[in-house]
């Protein structure tokens, strides 16, 4: 099945390491946010391994 929905929970560290995986899918402001609009199943392995990597574990995602 496809992503069809990817967030980041409260907690995150802006670490950098999901933009750095993933630039078309997040981006860092304050913390790491989720750019809108775009089509997840494009991306669903970066944003898996994103996922996985994240530090912290707040990246979430819904297929």
């Amino acid at each position: 099945m496809a992503i069809k929905k990817v967030w980041v929970e409260e907690d995150c560290t802006a670490c950098g390491l999901c933009e750095e995986i993933c630039p078309e899918v997040f981006i860092l402001k304050d913390i790491a946010n989720v750019i809108e609009g775009v089509n997840y199943a494009d991306y669903e392995d970066k944003i898996k391994e994103a996922a996985e990597s994240c530090p912290v574990e707040v990246i979430k995602y819904s297929e």
